[in-house]
């Protein structure tokens, strides 16, 4: 689609031209089942494995310890449903309030089953407190599950901290890194992870394939029963052509990240200052520092986010209210409320995520466009009209204060 401007890469990324054609051979070319005896379906199996290894080498791991879902929901549920069957006689969980739905709905099924589930709740910056987990943790604990960054905001959580103590207490420790792969260096030789998810199409992959990082020596059973794929550890004939595009798409983001941290940061910074100071009544959502470097997610108070983004649509600019896996939603977002965000400025939030394909003239059109947006969505708001006059009623008394002043 021509003159788009797409900034909700946090939702899903365009698929790299690389990746692509890396994948088309396997379509029509490569076509056998990877199980199968013959030479034909070993031959598939063989770049499989050559993929995980490329996957491994990115998260710098061994390639055993790499098992293909279908997602990053099949592996943050494949997590938390094995630590539960590996311990059944623990049966409460600790997560956070902030956390993707992948693993929100899931503790929520959870506790109609009977288990407990702790949140950690978080501070107006979308931070946790180590101490508040450190306080729950108990011989009843089977997992610990904390997201590596958040969606919504790009808040970075102290991940080492957190396997540090649940490595001290002897409780498996599972961290959704979805948003992390391909932005920040992930080291699980020095990281004490014992399971992480991540996601191909949030890394320019294509949709419908998944990692599941399982730590050697972690306690382990399947989520999904069938044959013997994935040594056993995940039923079902492998996604062979989307397995592919992930494993070429691990290498080119070791390549690009460099990139992702700089470019892509300055002009994340570029488009947060430009609206931040061209629209009054807005507020950065999220830590300043502790952030991913594409991530952006402002609240304007007074109006709605979604009839923000239907004239931004409107425009040709693709942006967010928050989680793609919760649009349908009418409520404002849980990661916002979580915060303790006003709620005259929670229903008004945008997130803008940012790529590799984006280009400044593309961040200079947002800051032009977006401010007369938000302007003409108050100019109907009568809480906005209420709030102006306040505010004017408020200058007014000042000014007479400072003047009745200078008299005296």
């Amino acid at each position: 689609m021509a003159n788009i401007i797409y900034v909700d890469n946090n939702a899903t990324t365009k698929v790299d031209p690389a990746v692509l054609e890396k994948m088309m051979p396997f379509f029509t070319e490569y076509y056998g089942n990877p199980s199968s005896m013959h030479n034909f379906g070993g031959e598939v199996m063989h770049h499989i494995e050559e993929a995980r290894q490329k996957i491994a080498q990115f998260l710098n791991c061994s390639p055993i310890e790499i098992i293909f879902t279908s997602c990053g929901t099949e592996s943050d549920n494949t997590a938390i449903a094995a630590a539960l069957e590996a311990y059944p006689e623990r049966r409460h969980v600790i997560t956070t309030r902030v956390e993707h739905s992948a693993i929100m709905n899931q503790t929520k099924f959870l506790t109609k089953k009977g288990y407990t589930i702790s949140y950690l709740n978080v501070d107006k910056y979308g931070m946790i407190d180590i101490e508040e987990l450190r306080e729950l943790i108990s011989e009843k604990t089977a997992i610990v599950s904390v997201m590596y960054a958040n969606n919504e905001t790009g808040v970075i959580y102290p991940i080492e901290k957190i396997g540090k103590l649940c490595r001290e207490k002897g409780v498996v420790f599972h961290t959704d890194a979805v948003q992390v792969a391909g932005k920040l260096p992930i080291d699980l030789k020095k990281l004490p992870v014992d399971m992480l998810s991540l996601s191909g199409h949030k890394l320019h992959a294509p949709k419908g394939i998944g990692v599941l990082y399982v730590r050697k020596g972690t306690r382990f059973k399947p989520f999904l029963i069938g044959g013997e794929q994935e040594h056993g550890r995940r039923g079902g004939t492998e996604n062979v052509a989307t397995i592919i595009g992930l494993g070429e798409a691990c290498r080119l983001a070791e390549k690009h990240m460099a990139y992702e941290n700089t470019e892509i940061r300055r002009l994340r910074d570029k488009l947060e200052k430009g609206i931040l100071d061209a629209v009054p009544n807005s507020l950065l959502n999220g830590h300043k520092e502790s952030r991913l470097p594409n991530t952006v997610n402002i609240s304007f108070e007074y109006v709605e986010g979604e009839a923000i983004l239907l004239l931004l649509n409107e425009q040709g600019i693709c942006a967010s209210s928050g989680s793609a896996c919760t649009s349908g939603s009418i409520e404002p977002s849980h990661v916002l409320r979580a915060m303790g965000v006003p709620f005259t400025a929670a229903h008004g939030s945008i997130r803008f995520s940012l790529s590799r394909y984006n280009t400044e003239k593309e961040i200079d059109k947002i800051i032009e466009v977006a401010p007369p947006i938000i302007e003409r969505l108050r100019s109907i708001s009568p809480f906005w009209r209420r709030e102006n006059a306040w505010l004017k009623e408020q200058e007014e008394r000042e000014r007479l204060q400072k003047q009745q002043k200078a008299v005296h």
